[in-house]
């Protein structure tokens, strides 16, 4: 089985991006998958690409889900 590598995007000023990092924490330890938090700050590249869009939720490069995220589909997503 492939080990998934799971990019939250956020912004240190974002209340959502921590909420929703503790709401999908425990569904990517539970798959086994890698959690990165990437600040768009840091990269003006993610900046340009996400803007105000945060927290978005990336799975081995391709965008899964922004703002808001439902920990059942996350859960299949991993899996495969």
């Amino acid at each position: 089985m492939q080990r998934h590598h799971v990019q939250l995007m956020v912004r240190a000023t974002c209340g959502s991006c921590a909420r929703v990092e503790a709401q999908i924490r425990p569904v990517i330890q539970e798959r086994g998958a890698t959690l990165e938090i990437c600040d768009v700050d840091s990269n003006a590249e993610w900046a340009a690409e996400f803007g105000d869009r945060v927290p978005v939720v990336v799975i081995d490069g391709e965008e899964f889900a922004c703002w808001e995220v439902d920990n059942e589909e996350l859960g299949h997503a991993l899996l495969f």
